[in-house]
């Protein structure tokens, strides 16, 4: 039942967090505060919760990954919001508080699900330190790097006079078309592979949602299908792009 209240309490804060942060973000029809509040959730979960379970090397290595992947992420996305100062998503939504709140409740909720196996473990008063624990850690650090290094190359390939209108198709988007969202994935399922063996049945399974959902929104909901189609309306007539579509897989890298 402490965990349940507890997980409560963080739900009414990644939710809370958001709603904050959607009145200046509606006021000035501003598109800075939306990817800083979504890394800045996570920043204030993993503190909650690794005050209220206490500090042990598991959950230390475990928060610097979060805490990393968290403000590495929002300063990418900062970084990108100021230089093309507005999200196209959001055409058409500013205006009505309605739909724009729809959004940022939508993100909150998305936070809380995400968080789901890191808070349990971060607030539980033992976790498991072993080999598992260290593979996880590993993958979720691996999809850390490969994330920043496919966000950089595109920053840098698309920040190129000479590359307008064109699409990238080098370093890791040579093996992937979305190799950020591949990195993404590898982040979550990571951190379940590294935090399942300190749970009972129970949360292994409920735990199970937060990889699960990461995977099914990026592959299946707001990422892959969404650049998919913008990039077939721009590049679908050319003969070259639909030959690196044909060669490049979409989502897991082709290695060999």
């Amino acid at each position: 039942m402490e965990f349940i209240q507890l997980l409560q309490y963080i739900f009414i804060i990644a939710v809370g967090v958001q709603i904050i942060m959607f009145v200046p973000a509606y006021l000035f029809k501003t598109d800075v505060f939306t990817d800083l509040s979504y890394s800045l959730t996570f920043v204030i979960i993993t503190t909650m919760a690794g005050i209220i379970g206490g500090f042990s090397f598991p959950t230390i290595m475990l928060g610097i990954l979060l805490y990393v992947w968290a403000i590495r992420l929002g300063s990418y996305l900062f970084i990108r919001i100021r230089r093309i100062k507005k999200d196209a998503r959001f055409d058409g939504m500013r205006e009505d508080p309605i739909s724009f709140l729809r959004f940022w409740l939508l993100q909150g909720i998305a936070v809380f699900i995400i968080m789901i196996p890191s808070s349990v473990f971060l607030i539980q008063s033992e976790q498991v330190f072993g080999l598992q624990f260290i593979i996880g850690w590993c993958v979720s650090l691996f999809g850390i790097v490969f994330e920043a290094i496919a966000d950089y190359q595109k920053y840098v390939f698309i920040n190129n006079p000479k590359n307008k209108g064109l699409w990238i198709s080098s370093g890791v988007w040579k093996i992937s078309r979305h190799p950020n969202y591949f990195g993404e994935i590898l982040v979550w399922v990571g951190i379940y592979i590294a935090v399942v063996p300190s749970f009972s049945l129970l949360w292994i399974v409920i735990g199970f949602a937060s990889p699960l959902f990461i995977i099914l929104l990026l592959r299946f909901g707001s990422g892959v299908p969404l650049l998919e189609k913008s990039a077939d309306e721009k590049w679908g007539n050319d003969p070259k792009y639909q030959e690196y579509k044909s060669k490049t897989p979409v989502l897991v890298p082709k290695i060999f």
